[in-house]
């Protein structure tokens, strides 16, 4: 199946790679939030190319608590960046990704 771009894929299991992907911005994270998590696992995913590729992701911070964040990865070619787009707090393991 061809992938369209600009559009989000399917929501599939969390990877190695987004759980890195989750580490590189959790500092980032920490301050647009003003927490400061222990438990910070990426457990759903969903991915969108563009110049470069989102990936939404849906990460366990404890008890019953998530957050959506959004990471932007640039292309390999022009150095692969990562960086936070946006962090959607207050979401549980049902809110929609």
């Amino acid at each position: 199946m061809a992938t369209i771009v600009g559009a989000y894929g399917a929501i599939t299991d969390a990877t190695k790679e987004t759980q890195d992907l989750c580490h590189q911005v959790k500092t980032d994270v920490e301050e647009e939030t003003g927490k400061k998590y222990v438990e910070f696992k990426a457990v759903k995913y969903r991915s969108q190319p563009v110049s470069g590729t989102n990936f939404l992701i849906k990460v366990h911070v404890g008890g019953e608590d998530y957050i959506h964040l959004i990471i932007f990865r640039d292309l390999l070619n022009k150095g692969g960046k990562v960086s936070l787009t946006n962090v959607k707090s207050h979401q549980t393991k049902v809110s929609p990704l």
